[in-house]
């Protein structure tokens, strides 16, 4: 029974964590309070960084002292940057609040995929980590793209309204977090710290395979994320800011129902094929909407969500088979680590270009820049059709 209830309980954590009102509109909020796209961009670089910081210690609090643990003070830190976020004010509230929300997303990463992946494994049913990390995913999509709808109608009303309201999902949070319980430890823990950590670093050192997923994977991230949280900059350009939440609304439902059958089809069309797929067809979508902005431009890039859950899932699915089981947490922070440095750089840059050009335009640059993703992703492809052809003969 404690697989069933932490399954449940994830999900419904996953779905409070990301039910945020002022996602749709965060950075038209932070520009507004701090006067600019780079300083507002500026914000969502704190958090990152400072989750970069966060990352190697919390990954190995994780793995040393225990997940759920982990969880509980993650989500102490939500409540915390949620309330200061509305506060709100000055660039020096909202930094402080950035520097409590990539706290609880260091505390999340990495801990919560071995929080699943150890519970799973207790009942032997890790080799199902893909399907059920699909279905508890997709709630964090379907928490946004509730969220979105709202947010985009209070915002329109009262931004200090809709951030006071977006701190009670973190509470339920945390609450939910007492509920769960700690999975049974199924490895030996290093004595020492440094040597945890160096033993995960040279996993990334001698395994090909996870090189190469770890650097598409931080530069899907740092590239797509910062993309994302800017979108709301460029569709407030060509729609009025109650509608941006429908359209964010349409991208989580469609990211939403690729996370739910993600397991599906993966199984039926290979990960890696799909990952190719993706790139090629959002790269196409983005430029084209970017380059010759229209009405239609928010509709067009909110569908190629459909990707997203599957490739993420493809992404994760891929390394956690990589990681060893004594570093998993912190293996997964190792690599979060440097997508939250690469995204805190790139966000501010972002901002700066939508400062001195236009948002339309700094978009259409950040969309040839993520065309590098696909040389990755193609290697990947190679070396696993040459490990199959090892197999085989």
């Amino acid at each position: 029974m404690p697989l069933k209830k932490n399954i449940l309980l994830l999900t419904w954590f996953n779905f409070f964590t990301d039910f945020k009102l002022y996602a749709p509109i965060a950075i038209i909020y932070f520009a507004k309070v701090t006067g600019s796209y780079a300083l507002g961009m500026g914000i969502f670089s704190v958090a990152m960084i400072s989750s970069a910081l966060f990352e190697i210690p919390t990954g190995i609090f994780s793995d040393r002292i225990g997940r759920k643990k982990t969880i509980i003070l993650g989500a102490v830190a939500a409540v915390l940057y949620s309330v200061f976020y509305a506060i709100g004010q000055s660039f020096l509230f909202l930094a402080i609040g950035a520097l409590f929300e990539g706290l609880s997303r260091s505390f999340y990463s990495g801990n919560n995929d071995a929080f699943l992946y150890d519970t799973l494994a207790e009942t032997g049913e890790e080799h199902s980590y893909d399907e059920f990390l699909g279905r508890v995913s997709a709630m964090f999509q379907w928490a946004l793209a509730v969220s979105a709808v709202l947010g985009g109608l209070l915002a329109a009303f009262s931004f200090p309204l809709l951030m006071w309201l977006s701190v009670v999902p973190q509470v339920a949070g945390f609450f939910i977090s007492l509920k769960l319980t700690e999975p049974k430890v199924h490895s030996a823990k290093s004595g020492n710290m440094y040597v945890h950590l160096k033993a995960a670093f040279d996993n990334f050192i001698h395994n090909k395979k996870l090189r190469l997923l770890s650097v598409a994977s931080i530069l899907g991230y740092a590239f797509g994320e910062a993309g994302y949280q800017f979108q709301s900059a460029f569709y407030g350009t060509l729609w009025p800011i109650w509608a941006i939440g429908i359209a964010k609304t349409v991208s989580n439902i469609g990211a939403a129902i690729s996370f739910h059958f993600s397991g599906k089809i993966i199984k039926k069309f290979g990960g890696l094929k799909i990952l190719i797929i993706d790139n090629v067809t959002n790269r196409i979508v983005n430029i084209f909407s970017t380059a010759m902005p229209t009405v239609f431009s928010p509709a067009l890039m909110s569908s190629t969500s459909v990707f997203y859950g599957v490739t993420t899932i493809t992404k994760n699915s891929l390394m956690q088979k990589e990681f060893t089981n004594a570093q998993r947490a912190t293996m997964g922070s190792l690599n979060s680590f440097a997508g939250s440095i690469v995204f805190g750089i790139f966000a501010f840059i972002l901002g700066l270009v939508a400062d001195k050009i236009a948002p339309s335009k700094a978009l259409l640059t950040l969309q040839l820049f993520q065309i590098i993703n696909l040389y990755f992703y193609w290697k990947l492809f190679k070396h696993e059709e040459k490990a199959q052809a090892k197999v085989i003969s």
